[in-house]
C-alpha cells in the first residue's frame, strides 16, 4: 500500500483550521477516486513537551499508479488547491510505502 502523508505545523488560528480542515478540506479529500482510507492524526505534544506539528493525515491507495491517477482527477485537483490555499505554508506532503513484518 502506498500512502500520501499530509503533515501539519502549528496554525496561527487552531479554530480556523479545524472548522475548515474537517468541513471544506476532508469532504473534497474523501470524494478522490481510488482513496481506500483517510486516518487523521491531532499530535498532542512529543517526549519533549510541546510539538512543531498540529495535523498528520495519511491516505492510503492501492499503489504508485492509483496515488498518481487519483492526483489527475477533478476531485485531486480540488483536493491540493484547497489545501495550499489554506495551509499552504504550513503543510509538508510526502509519499510513502507501507512496509509488512512478514
Amino acid at each position: 500500500m502506498v500512502k500520501l502523508i499530509a503533515l501539519y505545523k502549528q496554525p496561527e488560528n487552531k479554530e480556523k483550521f479545524d472548522e475548515h480542515y474537517f468541513n471544506t478540506h476532508t469532504p473534497i479529500t474523501k470524494k478522490i477516486p481510488g482513496l481506500r482510507e483517510m486516518k487523521v492524526t491531532k499530535i498532542v505534544g512529543s517526549p519533549m513537551g510541546r510539538s512543531d506539528y498540529y495535523l498528520l493525515c495519511e491516505m492510503f491507495y492501492d499503489d504508485h499508479e492509483s496515488l498518481q491517477n487519483a492526483m489527475k482527477t477533478d476531485e485531486g485537483k480540488a483536493s491540493g488547491r484547497d489545501v495550499m490555499k489554506f495551509a499552504g505554508d504550513i503543510v509538508t506532503l510526502m509519499i510513502g510505502e507501507e512496509l509488512n513484518d512478514d
